[in-house]
């Protein structure tokens, strides 16, 4: 019998909205498409990959919490893009 890893799914009740040029977004989903996955599976993991990046260590679904410190994370203030002129 094969030794396997059972990962806790992760509830997906929140919703991220970015704003992105139009020509990389039709160029991700392209390629999202070729490997057979969804944006928003790779989405997960490009995020699941930073925040275990910054932690050092693996990320377990149910770990949360506010973010503590005073990196950019921590701050929650955004920053609004003015249009150019």
């Amino acid at each position: 019998m094969k030794n396997s890893k059972v990962v806790q799914v992760e509830e997906r009740t929140a919703r991220l909205t970015i704003l992105i040029d139009p020509r990389k977004k039709a160029v991700f989903e392209r390629l999202c498409a070729q490997e057979d996955l969804t944006p928003s599976q790779v989405v997960r993991r490009m995020i699941r990959a930073h925040i275990e990046t910054h932690l050092g260590r693996p990320w377990t679904p149910g770990e949360g919490g506010p973010v503590t410190g005073g990196g950019p994370m921590g701050r929650g203030v955004t920053k609004r893009r003015t249009s150019r002129t």
